[in-house]
């Protein structure tokens, strides 16, 4: 009589499927594995680092059929900043959905016109019980981490960066926000480019002789910014760029209420998008801080408001970096609520804007705060 055949995942320790399964992240990875087996599916819901990508961001409001008569009606320059809708997820959703269990409660809860606005995964398949809206199905990423309940580390990554800008032009910015903004940099340009070396006929350039504190800018007159920023739109320019910025950040901000109200195991959280272009960062103080203190909401739209701020900013006309990348017209601007001011750090605290940004704008950022500190202010909005 023959034996069965053996199972070598059963001889692995739990312990250690759930390192992998932390290795793995990506909820839609999770989704798979939870279908190989009880065991897997009886696991998943210990997985403490989670990758979450969304397909779109929507409101819970434009989730309920009535509401689509006026979603075109909305007010504001901002109001479809966040309807970025893309293609679908199928399977890895269908079987993310079978982990996740009977949706007709939690799409109740979604259809409750005094929720908060939500991210949103589309699957593509309109199952009973989902909302479908031009044949892709929509589900929160409250719904998909619902059965995953020791989540320290989320990460949540949209599809792109919110602000549309022009070709060659670099816009990044960080946030860090608790129940109000915390703190944001804003790093811009005009125009991004590589050096050409006149050295070298294999096509590689060699930039040994340029230095992190040399090459700083053209007809430099000790870092103070030119008569024709102000008169050619370039100011105009740099105080767009940091109110679309703050608007993004705090649209941010308000989407993620569901989710830190639902899992209080949290260390960390990132919302970021693929693009690498804004990045908006919890830690664990901040998270808790956010599910005790009341929310201050925009009136206008569905974000977080904007405290009244303190602004510093720096600008070089021309500014190269080690690598032989080209900044012109490079503006680094440091932003807190002006109520922190006294309270805490300066924001000319080079170790906080010099970690706010990967290389070589790690670089850019300690360079210019170098130069000369132009001091603002902004009301709240």
């Amino acid at each position: 009589m023959s034996s069965l055949p053996i199972d070598h995942f059963d001889r692995l320790p739990d312990s250690l499927l759930l390192l992998i399964f932390n290795c793995i992240g990506d909820v839609k990875a999770l989704g798979r594995c939870c279908l190989v087996s009880r065991r897997f599916h009886s696991l998943l819901p210990q997985v403490e680092s989670v990758l979450v990508r969304v397909d779109c961001v929507i409101s819970d409001d434009d989730c309920s059929p009535s509401s689509s008569s006026h979603k075109s009606r909305a007010a504001g320059p901002f109001s479809n900043l966040f309807r970025l809708v893309f293609g679908g997820i199928v399977k890895p959703l269908q079987a993310l959905g079978q982990f996740l269990g009977p949706k007709r409660s939690i799409l109740n809860g979604t259809l409750n016109p005094h929720s908060s606005s939500s991210l949103s995964v589309g699957s593509g398949v309109g199952d009973d019980g989902e909302l479908d809206q031009g044949g892709v199905t929509h589900h929160s990423p409250t719904q998909v981490l619902r059965n995953f309940k020791e989540i320290r580390f989320l990460r949540i990554e949209l599809p792109s960066g919110e602000l549309g800008i022009d070709d060659g032009v670099l816009l990044k910015w960080r946030a860090d926000f608790g129940s109000t903004l915390d703190n944001c940099v804003i790093l811009g340009a005009a125009s991004v480019h590589l050096q050409v070396s006149e050295f070298g006929n294999d096509g590689c350039c060699n930039y040994s002789n340029i230095t992190g504190g040399s090459n700083v800018g053209i007809g430099d007159d000790n870092g103070s910014i030119p008569d024709s920023f102000y008169t050619n739109g370039g100011l105009k320019l740099r105080v767009v760029w940091t109110i679309s910025s703050l608007i993004a950040a705090s649209a941010r901000h308000y989407l993620l209420q569901p989710i830190i109200a639902e899992h209080k195991t949290l260390d960390t959280l990132v919302l970021t998008d693929a693009d690498g272009q804004g990045v908006l960062r919890m830690n664990r103080d901040q998270l808790e801080e956010l599910r005790v203190k009341p929310l201050s909401t925009s009136s206008a739209s569905k974000r977080t408001l904007v405290p009244a701020l303190n602004m510093k900013l720096w600008y070089a006309p021309h500014l190269e970096l080690p690598n032989g990348v080209v900044l012109k017209g490079a503006t680094l601007v440091a932003i807190r609520p002006s109520e922190q001011s006294a309270s805490k750090k300066e924001v000319t605290d080079a170790s906080w804007l010099s970690t706010a940004f990967e290389e070589p704008y790690g670089t850019a950022a300690k360079m210019l705060i170098k130069r000369r500190t132009y001091c603002l202010e902004m009301n709240s909005f």
